[in-house]
């Protein structure tokens, strides 16, 4: 019998003293599932196959307590090894054998607060190190790796591919220290941790790598050249100094990192985004909002991607009508303040009109929309929308090579036409300039100095 929205509302309102014992820290992810909450999932989450591990060759902090999280010590620009191990047993997911799958390594925010405002500090960051990545792939020392990429737009971001059985291990480098994204306070500092989370992909039947397989992340640390050292060593000869009782409380150093299985990242961070040269788009459709006709297993993956993964359980048998009619001040005791508000607003999201609006066309179709337009009568040329939030050159660039299928690094350079055909450097202060809905007739023209091509707006 269909359990009624008043029955449940009654259910929850019951299940607050339950939730007043568990404690959903502001500086933990909202995004993974740990495994250690995963005996509150439903059954198919318990009994589903991992088909893969990973492990991170550098050792845990001694100054764990026991139910925290594992967090592990990296040196900026150090090489160190992920060892990518197939997980299943005989003739389990016999599809995968034999064929490659692809994984994507991301280097990304621990704490929720850095996260709302993650594409604001990466720009930050690449404006004050222009040209340097946040994450790279060590192609020398990796063995098993197949055909790497790093997406010039994505700075946190490497994938490739692989074959489970062969002896994969890929070296990354963390180039951002923990320090770079926290604010100066009292002339002291406090880093900020990362994740890195590793996304794996098989291929669908048309042969582009959209299936997602397993997801796991570790907590990091990064610190300059040699500090992750001294860190540890001053972790350690702190718990030396500990009472025996005091220690129990405490998890030992381990010599390796096994990261620990999660959902996997929203697609939103890699929808819109041109594949890298070499792949398939990575991502498959989902809706932004959430519908009324959502299933009760629609709506679990849409509060997954949408960050809100540690309330999954408390809405296991809701459907989008369930959710969509709880009301403001039910969402706020369910959830607490600052995530029910997040929640009840995504709820009931609505689109943003972007801050600006651009036309544009190719020279090369108006030219042959021109000309049918004088054989056979008026006709319009054909134009393309292009949304910006950001007003920067950067975002221009990847909305051009979306726009038509290219990579964002196939164009060199961005000309708007000025007085007497001379060519101007578009720069974000002229796009924070431009007109909203302006129109512009799009012109190429091949760079010299590599083997992209210059846009001209004309």
């Amino acid at each position: 019998m269909p359990i009624s929205c008043a029955c449940k509302r009654r259910w929850l309102a019951s299940s607050l003293t339950m939730l007043s014992c568990v404690s959903f820290s502001s500086d933990v992810l909202a995004l993974p599932i740990f495994k250690q909450e995963e005996s509150n999932l439903p059954p198919d989450s318990e009994n589903k196959i991992l088909p893969f591990q990973y492990v991170l060759c550098a050792a845990t902090s001694p100054a764990i307590k026991l139910h925290d999280e594992t967090l592990t010590y990296l040196n900026q620009g150090q090489s160190y090894e992920i060892r990518m191990l197939d997980n299943r047993k005989m003739g389990e997911l016999p599809e995968i054998t034999g064929k490659m799958v692809k994984s994507i390594i991301r280097v990304v925010f621990h704490d929720r607060r850095l996260q709302y405002t993650e594409h604001q500090q990466l720009e930050g960051w690449r404006w004050n190190r222009p040209g340097d990545r946040i994450l790279d792939l060590d192609i020398p020392m990796s063995v098993g790796m197949v055909d790497p990429r790093a997406n010039p737009t994505q700075l946190n971001t490497v994938e490739f591919l692989w074959d489970p059985s062969k002896r994969t291990s890929v070296f990354i480098q963390v180039h951002c220290i923990s320090t770079e994204f926290t604010m100066r306070k009292h002339g002291g500092e406090k880093g900020v941790p990362f994740r890195i989370q590793i996304d794996t992909f098989k291929e669908n039947d048309g042969e582009e790598y959209t299936e997602h397989q397993h997801s796991a992340s570790c907590q990091v640390k990064v610190f300059k050249p040699k500090g992750a050292d001294r860190k540890q060593k001053t972790d350690r000869e702190k718990m030396e100094k500990r009472a025996p009782q005091e220690k129990e409380k405490y998890q030992p150093s381990y010599e390796t990192t096994i990261l620990t299985e999660c959902s996997p990242w929203p697609e939103v961070t890699y929808v819109n985004n041109s594949p890298s040269p070499g792949f398939n788009s990575t991502h498959n459709s989902f809706p932004v909002n959430l519908l009324p006709a959502a299933t009760p297993q629609d709506a679990q993956q849409w509060l997954h991607r949408n960050r809100f993964s540690p309330f999954c359980r408390l809405f296991t048998n809701f459907s989008g009508a369930d959710l969509l009619k709880l009301t403001r001040e039910d969402v706020i005791q369910i959830c607490g303040p600052a995530d029910g508000i997040r929640l009840f607003n995504a709820l009931k999201g609505r689109v943003v009109r972007p801050r600006l609006t651009v036309y544009v066309c190719q020279e090369s179709q108006q030219a042959r929309e021109q000309q049918q337009k004088h054989e056979n009568g008026d006709t319009a040329s054909m134009y393309h929308a292009i949304y910006l939030e950001d007003l920067t050159a950067v975002e221009l660039t990847e909305k051009i090579a979306q726009l038509f299928n290219i990579s964002p690094r196939q164009i060199s350079q961005i000309f708007k036409q000025g007085p007497t055909g001379i060519h101007v450097l578009v720069s974000d202060e002229m796009i924070q300039n431009f007109q909203d809905e302006v129109c512009f007739v799009l012109d190429t023209m091949k760079a010299e100095t590599n083997d992209g091509y210059h846009i001209i707006l004309k």
